[in-house]
C-alpha cells in the first residue's frame, strides 16, 4: 500500500476516533442543546403544513416561519383564508399575536404559554421554540435505547427548583448519529404521560439532515394529534436582522414564494 494512502487512512481513523471520543464526553445537557439548535442555526426560514386531527374531523393550515437565534421567531399563517395574515412573534421571552381582522397586536401573557396553539396539540410554548428544555431542567442520561432503528441517547429531564414550567418531567430520545430528537414524552407533576412527540422522515434540508415529519399525539384524548410536515427550510438568512422581529414590523410581514 502506498505511503500516501496509508497516511490518508490513518488520518481518517484519527478523525473518526476524535469524533467518537467527543460524542462520548458530551454531557446530557449538551446533547439536548445540540439537538434543540438543529432547527435554528444563526437564522432560518421555513415552510410547513400543519394538520390538526380529531376523531370526527381534521383541518389543515399552511405557515411560514423566520427565526434569529433562539430569541426571535415569527410564524405567519398563509391558509386557511379565515386565519390568513395572523402573525405570531417571539421577542426574547415575550409572545405577541397580530390579528389582521381587527388590526390589533395582542401580547400573550406567560400564563397562556402552555395553552393550545390554534386549537392544535402544540402549545404556544412549543410554537415559539422556547429553549426551556435546555435552561429550566436538569438533564440525566438513562439507559440508551434503539428507537425506529436508530441508537439513541435517552435523557431524563427534571424541573430545576423554582423553574416556571408545567411539566413534571420530560424524556427525550436523541439519535446518536445525527442528533435529531426522534421522540419526546411529556409527563405532568403526577408523572402521568400527557403527550408524545414523534419525529420521522429524515431528509437533507438546508444542508442538514432533519426530520421533516412531526406528530404531537395526545395520550389523554384518544384520536387527537397534530401533524407538522416541513416543506422547506433554509439557514443563515442574510436579509433578516433583529429589526425584522419588531412588534411594529409584524404587520408588514408577507409570505415568500
Amino acid at each position: 500500500m502506498k505511503k500516501s494512502l496509508k497516511a490518508a487512512i490513518f488520518l481518517i481513523l484519527i478523525i473518526f476516533g476524535f469524533q467518537q471520543m467527543k460524542a462520548q464526553t458530551m454531557n446530557a445537557k449538551e446533547v439536548v442543546s445540540i439537538s434543540f439548535n438543529l432547527f435554528l442555526g444563526n437564522s432560518s426560514f421555513s415552510k410547513m403544513e400543519i394538520t390538526i386531527v380529531r376523531p370526527t374531523w381534521k383541518r389543515s393550515m399552511e405557515m411560514q416561519t423566520w427565526s434569529l437565534g433562539d430569541k426571535y421567531y415569527i410564524a405567519y399563517i398563509i391558509s386557511p383564508a379565515r386565519d390568513k395574515g395572523q402573525v405570531f412573534l417571539k421577542y426574547n421571552n415575550e409572545m405577541w399575536n397580530f390579528v389582521p381582522t381587527i388590526n390589533r397586536t395582542v401580547k400573550i401573557p406567560p400564563s397562556m404559554m402552555m395553552q393550545s396553539w390554534m386549537g392544535s396539540d402544540f402549545t404556544n410554548n412549543d410554537l415559539m421554540k422556547q429553549n426551556s428544555v435546555v435552561t429550566d431542567y436538569s438533564h440525566e442520561f438513562v439507559p440508551e435505547e434503539n428507537f425506529e432503528n436508530s441508537d439513541c441517547y435517552v435523557v431524563s429531564l427534571k424541573p430545576l427548583p423554582n423553574a416556571a414550567v408545567v411539566w413534571g418531567s420530560i424524556k427525550m430520545w436523541i439519535a446518536k448519529g445525527n442528533m435529531n430528537t426522534l421522540k419526546i414524552e411529556y409527563y405532568d407533576t403526577h408523572q402521568k404521560l400527557i403527550k408524545t412527540e414523534i419525529a420521522s422522515n429524515l431528509q437533507m434540508m438546508g444542508g442538514r439532515l432533519l426530520a421533516s415529519h412531526m406528530e404531537m399525539i395526545s395520550n389523554t384524548k384518544n384520536g387527537n394529534k397534530t401533524i407538522i410536515n416541513v416543506k422547506d427550510i433554509q439557514f443563515n438568512i442574510g436579509y433578516i436582522n433583529k429589526d425584522f422581529f419588531s412588534i411594529q414590523n409584524i404587520k408588514n410581514i408577507r409570505p415568500k414564494n
